[in-house]
């Protein structure tokens, strides 16, 4: 098990033109993966987290700061000393990175040439590896007769062929439909669960941070801006940034646009609810509402499970007269976090 720590990591590239100041592409950025973590770092484009991922595997130098994978310095290993750390590195990619000309056997078996294993060994590991990721009838076949979620198996199995301590992934779903994404997700926490490797997953999907981190870090313009336990972010996200990124994978308050057709179409009080794991329960919400002679419809949201645990928001038409909602109002306020919408 292997930890990856990246302290007040800068990079930046030469302007265009002699006089163009310098593109900063990662900005002092600071994060923690402890050993055994799959830690999420999500952005929009140009954010710097695919930079900082090669910062992380020597493909590119850190112009400052430090970066430790286990008990190796990244930043200032010597070229040769690098080949030899980046073999306790796996790496996945988005477009799979495949030899097209090599069967799926080779493919896999690749990495340990370069390691100079034995033939005989070589052929017991990549064995096991394709047996692992379901994938022992295709060792003969070309890539290019593959789909992509059987592709990205190959990288994966690729990607541990050295036993590596850390597996960085780059986009490793965004490439694939929804159902074949939650195979290759529910494949890399296998990975994670089973072998203990420490996972860095770039992505700027929000529904693969919740599937599947321990943690998460959000990046925009270079910096890190927004770190925590993934249930920690989703449930109070501090900045828009996540909170725009949060919407996309939960159920949230309705947009402004829905909001006024909402409000057309239920004559009640419009209330939303945050309903967050050990928080409050729904049917506790439900029982103050009848015990207070309030009817109660349910129009917009809903309650999902984030990190092994539930939180949502759920949007309610409240309906009675005016001072028993009230009075509803009130008593739900003090048991979990309310808006009153109309």
């Amino acid at each position: 098990m292997t930890r990856v720590k990246i302290t007040d990591v800068s990079k930046r590239y030469p302007g265009r033109g002699r006089d163009a100041a310098p593109v900063v592409a990662v900005d002092d950025v600071s994060i923690d993966v402890a050993s055994g973590e799959i830690h999420a770092i999500i952005g929009y484009s140009g954010a710097g987290k695919s930079t900082l991922l090669r910062l992380v595997n020597g493909l590119e130098r850190a112009t400052s700061g430090s970066i430790l994978v286990g008990d190796d310095e990244i930043t200032t290993m010597p070229e040769a000393k690098l080949r030899v750390a980046r073999g306790g590195i796996g790496m996945i990619f988005q477009q799979f990175n495949l030899f097209h000309s090599k069967k799926v056997a080779k493919n896999v078996e690749y990495p340990l040439v370069v390691a100079g294993v034995p033939a005989a060994e070589r052929a017991g590991r990549v064995a096991e590896l394709l047996d692992f990721v379901g994938l022992s009838d295709k060792a003969g076949a070309y890539t290019d007769q593959l789909s992509g979620g059987q592709k990205q198996r190959v990288g994966i199995a690729r990607a541990l062929a050295t036993n590596p301590g850390v597996l960085l992934a780059d986009e490793a779903t965004s490439a694939l439909d929804p159902q074949t994404s939650q195979e290759v997700l529910a494949l890399l926490q296998r990975v994670n669960a089973e072998f203990g490797i420490t996972i860095i997953l770039i992505t700027h999907e929000m529904e693969v941070v919740r599937e599947i981190a321990h943690r998460v870090t959000v990046m925009e313009g270079g910096r890190a801006v927004e770190q925590g336990n993934v249930f920690e972010v989703f449930s109070s996200p501090k900045t828009e940034t996540t909170r725009r990124f949060v919407a996309t994978a939960l159920p949230t308050e309705p947009e402004a646009a829905h909001l006024e057709e909402l409000r057309r179409r239920h004559l009640g009080k419009l209330v939303t609810l945050t309903f967050r794991d050990g928080d409050v329960d729904q049917p506790v919400v439900f029982q103050t509402l009848a015990e207070r002679g309030v009817g109660v419809s349910i129009v917009h949201g809903g309650v999902t499970d984030v990190g092994g645990r539930s939180f949502g928001k759920l949007t309610l038409e409240l309906i009675g007269d005016d001072l028993r909602v009230e009075h509803a109002i009130a008593a739900l306020a003090q048991q979990t976090d309310l808006e009153v919408l109309a």
